[in-house]
């Protein structure tokens, strides 16, 4: 059953890994940013990115699914009453079609914004005809999203706000704990969210060993996170290691439903790391929401297939015509 959740937002971090409070106002106003006619142009981006990939559901062929939507994609966003500036993009991980870091687009008529964007986050759940696969872009002021260089892999902590004092490094039995204390529940009642991936078995396993349940999935965090930090949503936590350019799109809901989000750079592979220490970037700092996405941001989302995104919405988050499921799945 969902649980009514706390209204809360993170923002500075602490020496020791955990966020406090910063009462200073969002700088941009986001009614005079996210007009309603960009508003309407970037839900039919994603609508026909999503109209499009639907096409191919059930084709076996991932990268089909991909190259429809960001066609159709491109398309749609060259009419968009912005100055769109992509920061980033799924598909270099996965080495699927995509829309490039630093491509722009827009009528240039507009606010200068940032866009993340995956044309299709679930590929391969729409290629094999199962449901969790949605459309979904962010924009945001520019440089209100981080710059996470060449990472794939984000360490990720999600829950909705109030802040309550977990951090991403500590021993998960810890964490449980507290966030039971804060929800007034026993840790045996916690819902935690791990993909089901080797490099979380560890994590899998200390949730599983501190008695709270584990929600296993294969494919979908943009799904749990949702369910995560919005009011109605049916889990409570959301742990491990997962991709990079999701974890923008995801701190961009994060932020719209005052939740907590916590992050670090999770390199999978040495030459990842090489990559990463090359380009200057930190695999031992720990962001907070506001190094994530520091300023509001607007979300468009349609599904695929059937998606459980029926918490989603908020005034910054709008989803789009399409399938919708009842629960999330495995």
């Amino acid at each position: 059953m969902p649980r009514a959740r706390a209204r809360g937002r993170t923002d500075e971090m602490r020496q020791d890994g955990r966020v406090h409070h910063d009462p200073r106002p969002v700088p941009s106003r986001p009614d005079t940013v996210f007009g309603m006619d960009l508003r309407a142009a970037l839900g039919a981006a994603v609508l026909a990115a999503a109209d499009a990939a639907r096409a191919r559901v059930g084709s076996g062929d991932p990268d089909a699914v991909d190259g429809v939507a960001v066609d159709a994609l491109r398309r749609a966003l060259a009419s968009a009453p912005a100055a769109l500036t992509v920061v980033a993009g799924e598909g270099e991980k996965d080495e699927a079609p995509m829309l490039h870091p630093g491509e722009r687009f827009g009528t240039g008529a507009g606010p200068a914004l940032d866009l993340v964007v995956d044309p299709v986050d679930g590929t391969r759940l729409a290629a094999s005809g199962r449901p969790g696969a949605m459309a979904i872009l962010a924009v945001a002021p520019s440089g209100a999203f981080a710059d996470l260089g060449s990472a794939h892999y984000l360490d990720k902590l999600v829950h909705a706000g109030p802040d309550v004092g977990l951090t991403l490094r500590g021993p998960v039995a810890e964490n449980l704990a507290r966030l039971a204390g804060a929800l007034g529940i026993r840790v045996e009642e916690l819902r935690v969210a791990v993909q089901a991936r080797p490099r979380n078995v560890e994590v899998a396993e200390a949730v599983a060993r501190a008695g709270a349940r584990v929600h296993a999935f294969e494919h979908g965090d943009i799904e749990r996170v949702v369910h995560a930090v919005a009011s109605g949503g049916s889990l409570d936590l959301l742990l491990g290691v997962g991709g990079a350019p999701e974890g923008l799109l995801e701190a961009a809901i994060v932020r719209a439903h005052g939740g907590v989000m916590l992050a670090a750079l999770a390199p999978q592979s040495s030459r990842e790391s090489e990559r990463l220490a090359h380009g200057g970037h930190d695999a031992t700092r720990v962001f907070d929401l506001d190094g994530l996405c520091c300023e509001s941001a607007f979300v468009a989302i349609a599904p695929v297939t059937p998606c459980a995104l029926g918490p989603a919405g908020a005034t910054l988050v709008e989803v789009g015509p399409g399938p919708l499921a009842a629960d999330l799945s495995g």
